[in-house]
């Protein structure tokens, strides 16, 4: 288990049971953070928790050798272009553990849709919409999402409960087509020059970095990112419409 020690440091919360910890029972046996934990038996509860940053890297790890396993197989190019996107968002000591756990973790059997409940019913809003682009990310890293990914990962958006709207917008910051500044703000292209500047106001609020802001400063990375795909749809915009 020293081996993930950077992630399992901070402890795992709410994902040490249920299927995610089941899953990961199998990769890091049953100690965490010197407690003896029964993975396997945990009952999930009501309201949301403190999601803690191995928490939330255990999630996008699942999900991430989820969609990694889509398609039937997996290339070392796949690896490469995982330990790239986690480096970036994580650095590097956080990215060689995570790849080590991920290919620990395409050994498993992923039970998406229960993985995907234990998710929504744990992490709120603003954490499980990081989560969706984050995957995102990752299947347009090499330049093409194919239509499985695209096809896991909306089943993933639905299944934890991100709107469809939602889902449409962090699409089109990754897959572009004509109009996609206007589906990054969640309106139609006939929208009124007032309607554009209430949507952007609106989606700025929603994917404000300080929505993460309890969750570390790599998270705010990612989180800005986000963020300026808003700012840069809105002022795609400003300038087609000659908007001050």
């Amino acid at each position: 288990m020293a081996k993930y020690a950077k992630w399992l440091g901070g402890g795992l919360g709410w994902a040490v049971g249920g299927p995610i910890g089941a899953i990961l029972g199998f990769v890091i046996g049953s100690v965490v953070d010197g407690s003896s934990v029964k993975l396997e038996t945990y009952k999930g509860g009501g309201g949301y928790r403190q999601t803690t940053a191995g928490g939330y890297m255990m999630s996008l790890l699942v999900l991430i050798a989820a969609i990694m396993k889509a398609d039937g197989r997996v290339m070392r190019s796949e690896l490469d272009f995982v330990r790239t996107f986690l480096r970036q968002n994580f650095g590097e000591d956080s990215a060689n553990e995570a790849v080590k756990m991920l290919r620990d973790l395409l050994q498993q059997t992923i039970p998406v849709t229960d993985v995907c409940h234990q998710i929504r019913n744990n992490m709120h809003y603003s954490a499980r919409l990081q989560l969706i682009h984050f995957l995102f990310g990752l299947a347009q890293a090499d330049q093409n999402v194919s239509e499985e990914e695209l096809r896991l990962i909306e089943h993933i958006a639905r299944e934890t409960g991100i709107n469809d709207p939602d889902v449409q917008s962090i699409k089109a910051m990754f897959v572009q087509d004509t109009g996609y500044a206007y589906k990054i703000l969640e309106i139609e292209s006939s929208a009124s020059d007032e309607e554009v500047k209430k949507a952007y106001r609106r989606m700025a609020m929603k994917y404000h970095p300080d929505k993460l802001g309890n969750m570390g400063e790599e998270f705010q990375h990612a989180a800005q990112e986000k963020f300026k795909k808003v700012n840069e749809a809105y002022q795609i915009i400003k300038k087609e419409r000659n908007l001050p």
